[in-house]
This record gives C-alpha cells, sequence and structure tokens, in this order.
C-alpha cells in the first residue's frame, strides 16, 4: 500500500525500489540519530522546568513589552540550554542575517577588525561585512575585515590564523555549517580546538558562532567548548517548523546585553520588545526541535547516499558524519540543479503546483534558485531546497519537519531528475 502510495504521488517502481535499497544501509545510522534525539528531547524539558516555564508564560503582551514573563522566561530556557550567563530570543530579530548583524554591529566598534578563520562567510554577509559595498556595512564604520581560507582538504589553517590575529582584531566569526560552498561542517569538538587556540593568541577576543543549521544535532552547542556567541535563526532548527520569525544570540552578559541595545535602544535594552502572540509558538517549537531536526538529518543522509551512489560529488559524503542539516549535491549544470529543486517543490505540501524559477534575490551576487513550499515562508527547516546559478551548480537541500516528508522529497526530487534525462537509473546496481 505504501509503494501505491508513493506511485499515486508521481514515483515511479524504478525509483521506490531503488530508495529502498539504499535506506536498506542506513538503519543503524538513523537509530544512532534517535539517541541523540532523545538526548536532546530531555535536555529540552530539563531546561523549561529548570526555567519553571508556566501556562502564563504562553499568553503574551504588546505595547512596550515590559514585565513580558513568557519572553524573559523563554530568554531563561535558551541560556540554560546553551549553558551561557543569559540570551536574547526576539521576533523583532527577522532572520539569521539579521541576528548575525545585530551580534557583530553590537559587539564591534569603529577601528576594530573582524576575522574570519574560517574562510568566505555566507553570501548574505558579505554586504553586512563590507565585502560587496552596501549601505550601513561594518566597513562603513570603519570596521575592518581580514579573512584566513581554509587548506584544501577543509582545515583550519592554524599558522595563517596565528598571523593574521593582530592588535585590532576584536571578534573572530565562525560559520559552523557550509553556506554555499563545498566545504565540510565543523563539529562542535573542531570549533573549540579552534576557540581554544584564538583565545590562546588573544585571551579577550570574542568568538562568535554562526550556529545556523547546527543546533540540536550533536549533544553540545558552541557555547559548550568557549563561544562567547552562538546566533542563530527560530525559522531553522529551534524553532520546530513552528515559530513563525525570529532570532536569537546565547552567550555572555556583556555580549547579550551589546546586542540587546542595538536591537532597541540604549537606555532600553532587553527591558522592551512585546513578544504579541508569538510565544506559543516558540516554546512548543523548541519543544519539538530535536525530533523535527533528527528527520532533517534522516533526509540529508538519505539525499547523500542516494545521489552518491549514482556518481554525484556530495558534501558532506554519504557515510561522514553530521554536524548540520544541510546537504550539499553538485549538478555541474543548470539543468541537474533547477530539475532538482523542482522535484522538492512538487513534493511539498503547500505551493506543490509552483515551478521555482532562478531570481535576482536580495543579498546575493548571482541568481539564486529557491523551493520552498512551506507553512512558515522561508523555513529551512521545512522540506526544502535551494542554491546559486554558478559553478558547480550545487544544490543544498535541508529540512522535512518529518522524516517521512523528507523522504517523499528526496524521491520527488530523484523522479524529477529522471524525468528531465539528468539521471539514469538503468544499471542494476543503480549507478547512473
Amino acid at each position: 500500500m505504501i509503494e501505491q502510495m508513493y506511485q499515486s504521488l508521481g514515483i515511479s517502481r524504478e525509483v521506490y525500489e531503488y530508495g529502498e535499497q539504499v535506506l536498506a544501509d542506513l538503519r543503524e545510522r538513523f537509530a544512532g540519530i534517535d539517541r541523540t534525539a532523545e538526548y536532546n528531547q530531555l535536555k529540552v524539558i530539563s531546561a523549561m522546568q529548570k526555567s519553571r516555564v508556566s501556562e502564563a508564560c504562553l499568553l503574551g503582551t504588546t505595547g512596550y513589552g515590559y514585565n513580558d514573563l513568557g519572553r524573559d522566561t523563554l530568554e531563561q530556557v535558551y541560556a540554560s540550554l546553551f549553558h551561557t550567563e543569559t540570551a536574547l530570543v526576539r521576533p523583532q530579530i527577522t532572520c539569521g542575517t539579521h541576528a548575525l548583524a545585530l551580534a557583530l554591529m553590537s559587539n564591534l566598534r569603529p577601528g576594530d577588525e573582524l576575522l574570519s578563520p574560517v574562510g568566505k562567510p555566507y553570501d548574505t554577509l558579505e554586504e553586512v561585512i563590507g565585502i560587496r559595498p552596501s549601505r550601513g556595512s561594518l566597513k562603513e564604520y570603519g570596521i575592518s575585515y581580514r579573512q584566513v581560507d581554509l587548506k584544501e582538504d577543509g582545515s583550519f589553517d592554524w599558522e595563517a590564523i596565528r598571523a593574521a590575529v593582530g592588535p585590532r582584531t576584536r571578534l573572530a566569526t565562525i560559520q559552523r555549517s557550509k553556506g554555499y560552498q563545498t566545504r565540510p561542517t565543523f563539529s562542535v569538538e573542531q570549533i573549540g580546538e579552534l576557540i581554544a587556540f584564538l583565545k590562546g593568541i588573544k585571551p579577550d577576543l570574542i568568538c562568535m558562532v554562526d550556529n545556523c543549521y547546527g543546533e540540536f544535532t550533536q549533544t553540545i552547542e558552541p557555547t559548550d567548548v568557549g563561544a562567547d556567541m552562538c546566533v542563530g535563526s527560530l525559522i531553522k532548527n529551534p524553532g520546530g517548523g513552528l515559530a513563525p520569525i525570529g532570532g536569537y544570540i546565547a552567550g555572555t552578559t556583556e555580549c547579550v546585553e551589546n546586542a540587546a541595545c542595538r536591537l532597541t535602544s540604549p537606555g532600553l535594552g532587553r527591558e522592551v520588545g512585546a513578544s504579541l502572540n508569538a510565544l506559543p509558538a516558540f516554546y512548543q517549537g523548541l519543544f519539538l526541535a530535536p525530533t523535527v531536526t533528527a528527520g532533517a538529518l534522516k533526509g540529508a543522509i538519505f539525499a547523500a547516499n542516494l545521489y552518491e551512489r549514482l556518481g554525484f560529488f556530495v558534501v558532506p559524503s554519504g557515510a561522514a558524519p553530521r554536524y548540520d542539516i544541510i546537504q550539499a549535491i553538485q549538478f555541474n549544470s543548470p539543468e541537474g540543479l533547477c530539475a532538482f529543486c523542482e522535484g522538492i517543490q512538487y513534493a511539498a505540501p503547500v505551493d506543490s503546483f509552483v515551478t521555482p524559477e532562478p531570481w535576482d534575490m536580495p543579498g546575493y551576487d548571482s541568481q539564486v534558485i529557491m523551493a520552498a513550499g512551506a507553512f512558515v515562508s522561508g523555513s529551512s527547516i521545512e522540506l526544502s531546497a535551494d542554491g546559486p546559478l554558478r559553478p558547480p551548480y550545487a544544490a543544498y537541500f535541508q529540512g522535512g519537519l518529518t522524516w517521512q516528508h523528507a523522504k517523499f522529497g528526496i524521491l520527488k526530487s530523484l523522479q524529477q531528475c529522471v524525468d528531465k534525462g539528468v539521471v539514469g537509473l538503468s544499471k542494476a546496481d543503480g549507478q547512473a
């Protein structure tokens, strides 16, 4: 009956059976993901109980938002989860890029230098920093930028990093996930090693981690290994697919208070900012986040193995450990990238009848195609895929509120690639 349901949704027997062959080898890995999810679920419950979350915390406020019990308690929950002094969790933070810009702009001053020891940042941060000229960038405020590229194998260039840290270096930004690159994603342990190295050179250096797509993929977070700030978006992992907007900054009191004063106003800081009607989704989304992230991880591993066996270059590889929910698949042609994204869109519960097309998306230097038929617009913890139309024409797949939906989306992407002639399944062993 399940195979018949897949066929009714446009999945051929050939594609379905190939998918089942791939899944047969992944049961043990999936069991390990479930164990991590179980630990993280208990961690979230513990943080909520420790912070005395009550029914009153779900009510929200309007206007100035003074004495917002639910908002303040939620920030205690995040601080407990990330083992930090405090946290800022607000619907007024519009997205991950906004959260990162807020953390940077509030903790850097004219004359300071920002260092990226992990190579090129995500595309939308280029305008924040001023790598690409933009109104209001850090560069306009006299904040310089220095970058140390990773080695060819994706490892840290320790000597180059040591040479790059100077008297004006105030903050190091460490992007955990790969962004629109084909480099490895860093584990929390690797990030801890890098932070220890940086602070060994300059103890007062602020270390900020862009944690987008990495939350709950391991049992520890970057703030457990020395990060002064951990920054992310609520429409990714920690929102559990329910948060309609928002971002977080968890870290030291000094760093977070600086961010709060930049978000609102000097003299007001975190005391204002009404939560409106967002709190039930923020709390329940966080509660569901470990399980939702586990489903997305399974989907990423399934996609990696399915396409790798067909001869495509994938990052991470099918057998590699997973430290984020993003799976890169290199198609080497715009037709392959577009076909993949079309399949993901056609598997969506919302706007499944829409064909995605490349467009000039704000913040990017090339056209981007995005597939995201989501309940929350742009939510990348929901089943989604995107990629810039430039070589090597890699698709970046992520999300799936349930493993079952992620599985269907990946099979649908393969079906579209087969139908468009990008992939062939003629050989018995499943090779293209």
